[in-house]
């Protein structure tokens, strides 16, 4: 039992440690609320368990979970398999920093402080300009939120990508401004 529960609870060797820590029910009743009105693709990065993956698939989504440890990719696989949603799911080994996400219009990410600042300014880059972020448990540092939903634990940021690229291009521009005077 200690070597199924040491898999599942032990993260793998990375450059910011995120442990596993499956998201409450009010935390996939937020992320659910968020994605009210919105389809298409969905990416959850760092999908643990596959619970967030597998209720987004049963609301219609094309649901895709990255996660770096085997033994969760597993087990989300057989979840998907169990709840009769294993062809609007896919579930990769893979890290985050290692995958394009610019072809998700719909992204969940359960994240640390440490790693908000860089994965910001990644799908910055990488996202459409009407592909939503939801972020859990943090905010990202310096993207002012849409909406937000919830409290303490269970609350959830919602950024749409074209609101924060306007802000970024407003921002360069003022520096632009102030340099050029």
């Amino acid at each position: 039992d200690l070597a199924v529960a040491t898999a599942f609870i032990t993260p793998a060797l990375r450059k910011i440690c995120l442990p596993f820590v499956p998201a409450t029910t009010a935390q996939l009743q937020n992320v659910l609320k968020m994605l009210q009105g919105r389809s298409g693709s969905l990416v959850d990065i760092g999908s643990g368990d596959g619970r967030v993956v597998i209720a987004a698939a049963k609301q219609g989504f094309q649901a895709v979970g990255y996660e770096l440890n085997p033994w969760l990719v597993w087990y989300s696989r057989y979840r998907a398999w169990r709840e009769g949603v294993h062809q609007e799911t896919t579930f990769h080994m893979s890290d985050l920093w290692k995958v394009t996400f610019s072809q998700y219009m719909n992204v969940v990410i359960f994240g640390v402080p440490q790693m908000m600042p860089e994965l910001e300014r990644k799908l910055q880059m990488e996202l459409q300009d009407n592909a939503r972020v939801i972020a859990c448990r943090f905010p990202f540092p310096h993207w002012v939120p849409d909406h937000t939903t919830g409290e303490g634990v269970d609350t959830v940021w919602m950024y749409e990508s074209y609101t924060f690229r306007k802000r970024f291009i407003n921002t360069v521009s003022e520096v632009r401004d102030r340099t050029s005077t």
